[in-house]
């Protein structure tokens, strides 16, 4: 899904329609080494779903569901956790409601640190939490926003852990993507989706 993009919509309709189509692999930026990332694909309900991985699959860099045409939300996280393709965590399943309920037609949830893990306090214990490849799928992510999708930004306190929050929120705002967020922690952190209603608006980020 990342890189070339020609064919997507047609083939959302032939899966409306309940009729198998072939699809695109993810491509990664030209010019990097990408270690050959897996891509991992599913069918969740009305949702064509798939997930990028590292060759040894301790880290998840993408992780996708689209159900219709229409706009694109990018959550950026803290760290992946137990999602996969093919079933929600916690965290995907509220990010996958907030989405719908928004008007979305799909999202991709993308992290400060590639890193699969389920504690904060075990992430940081990590040697390379963030992963070779994790900048560089960012990047393409916004790109597959398209002109019409936002940037939710949502990684909690925990964004100051080698002050990596800081430097990805400056990689984002250098794609010239909106960035959005759900309010602020005292310390200035995007807070995390899991944590806020529905209800709360989209606040754009400066």
């Amino acid at each position: 899904m990342l890189g070339q993009l020609r064919g997507h919509a047609r083939r959302r309709r032939h899966l409306s329609r309940g009729r198998t189509a072939p699809q695109p692999r993810l491509q990664p930026a030209a010019g990097v080494s990408t270690g050959d990332l897996v891509e991992r694909r599913a069918q969740r309900g009305d949702a064509f779903s798939s997930a990028l991985y590292s060759p040894c699959a301790r880290y998840r860099y993408a992780l996708s569901r689209e159900w219709v045409d229409g706009p694109r939300i990018l959550y950026v996280m803290l760290n992946p956790s137990k999602a996969t393709e093919a079933q929600n965590d916690p965290t995907v399943e509220r990010c996958e409601r907030r989405a719908r309920a928004l008007g979305f037609g799909g999202f991709r949830v993308c992290n400060l640190f590639g890193w699969r893990e389920t504690s904060p306090a075990l992430l940081k214990r990590a040697e390379q939490p963030v992963g070779p490849d994790n900048d560089s799928v960012l990047r393409q992510s916004a790109a597959w926003l398209g002109t019409t999708g936002v940037i939710l930004c949502g990684w909690g306190v925990h964004g100051a852990h080698l002050e990596r929050g800081a430097e990805v929120a400056d990689l984002l705002r250098r794609t010239g993507r909106p960035l959005r967020h759900l309010g602020v922690t005292k310390d200035g952190h995007p807070r995390h989706p899991l944590y806020v209603a529905y209800a709360q608006a989209l606040l754009p980020w400066q």
